[in-house]
């Protein structure tokens, strides 16, 4: 049996979700949480196989809920669910521990293949962001052994560069970034010009692949 949290800030669809997994004889919901701390408080107490989580989860709570998990070596698997095809944005949740990635258009068949693979420890990947993993290994394993790269950089970001950098990370164009902040596409670009001076990076897409890794240094882990 794979017992199942569903994690969405909407009980509503929460419950939802949970209606069409309990109709599986494999499969059994073991409850709910709208927030970061109630999910973690429920694994807890009661531990379960697999953690559905939406990426929609507010103030990051899906990326914070996957780092927790992830840090506490758990048995749990992190199913992000809901997420747009971004390569980036699904990197990130990869590199920080999710077992795999449910897009927005997937159907309920192809949820249900996402959980059972999960499951066994596998993941449903497609050939696109499975190139994108391999480049992304490749370029963290460049940054990590470049000796001219401090990765406690992150820390000097301030707290709108830290948001644009998240951003940058979803694969975010100026504009997009200018409109989720509610800021000028001017404003955006001197953000991103000093976030690359300050992470010592040429390019947005090393500043995305970098943050990662200097996320997880900075943090001690």
């Amino acid at each position: 049996m794979i017992r199942v949290l569903v994690v969405h800030q909407t009980r509503l669809i929460s419950s939802i979700i949970a209606s069409v997994l309990d109709e599986e004889e494999d499969i059994q919901v073991l409850g709910h949480a709208t927030d970061v701390d109630e999910a973690l408080r429920f694994i807890e107490e009661l531990p379960c196989e697999i953690v559905l989580v939406a990426a929609t989860l507010p103030d990051n709570g899906a990326l914070r809920i996957t780092e927790a998990i992830a840090q506490k070596g758990e048995s749990t698997k992190v199913l992000v669910i809901g997420l747009p095809r971004s390569k980036n944005a699904i990197l990130q949740y990869v590199a920080a521990g999710a077992a795999g990635y449910v897009l927005q258009e997937v159907s309920t068949e192809r949820l249900l293949d996402h959980i059972r693979a999960a499951y066994v420890g596998k993941a449903i990947v497609s050939p696109d962001i499975a190139a994108a993993m391999m480049s992304h290994i490749s370029e963290l394993a460049q940054l990590s052994t470049q000796t001219d790269i401090d990765p406690t950089a992150y820390a000097e970001l301030t707290p709108r560069e830290r948001e644009v950098l998240e951003l940058i990370g979803e694969d975010c164009s100026n504009q997009e970034i200018a409109e989720r902040l509610f800021i000028e596409v001017g404003t955006v670009k001197n953000h991103v010009h000093n976030i690359l001076k300050k992470l010592d990076v040429g390019s947005r897409h090393e500043a995305a692949a970098f943050l990662p890794y200097v996320k997880k240094t900075s943090s001690g882990s």
